[in-house]
């Protein structure tokens, strides 16, 4: 189930090489995979679907985020991936958290208003306010 979180960004659950070409039609210029390989028995591949995507003419990036958290240098790369992609850009995780979560926080990190960043998730069926401190301190609002 695609989630749009804004004009830029949708999100999902896991998906399958499968399903890229539909995402490709849909518009999509960008695949994002924020899960890590392995995480569960029968998850494919990331580099299978990054396949799929670039088959497919899209972009693909693989920022794994683990049960650890977000780092820095995830937030860094998701920034840096939404900065470039020529058009919306698809993200996802094993339930599409993950992924709202990560670009909650990029998109703080270049400034933009945590409330929102609040909003639009809250829209797309992702409850942010847990992340509201780090979102201001990223967004320098703190």
């Amino acid at each position: 189930m695609i989630r749009r979180v804004d004009e830029r960004i949708s999100v999902s659950p896991q998906i399958f090489p499968s399903d890229v070409g539909e995402l490709a039609e849909a518009g999509f210029t960008m695949v994002i995979n924020n899960r890590p390989d392995g995480e569960e028995p029968g998850q494919p591949e990331g580099a299978a679907i990054g396949e799929a995507a670039r088959a497919a003419g899209m972009d693909y990036v693989a920022i794994p985020v683990t049960h650890a958290g977000f780092s820095a240098n995830q937030v860094e790369a998701m920034a840096a991936a939404l900065a470039r992609a020529p058009g919306p850009v698809f993200a996802y995780c094993r339930s599409g958290t993950r992924s709202c979560n990560l670009w909650a926080l990029a998109q703080a990190s270049t400034g933009v208003a945590s409330d929102e960043l609040i909003t639009k998730g809250a829209d797309a069926g992702y409850d942010l306010s847990g992340l509201r401190p780090l979102l201001e301190t990223l967004s320098g609002r703190a």
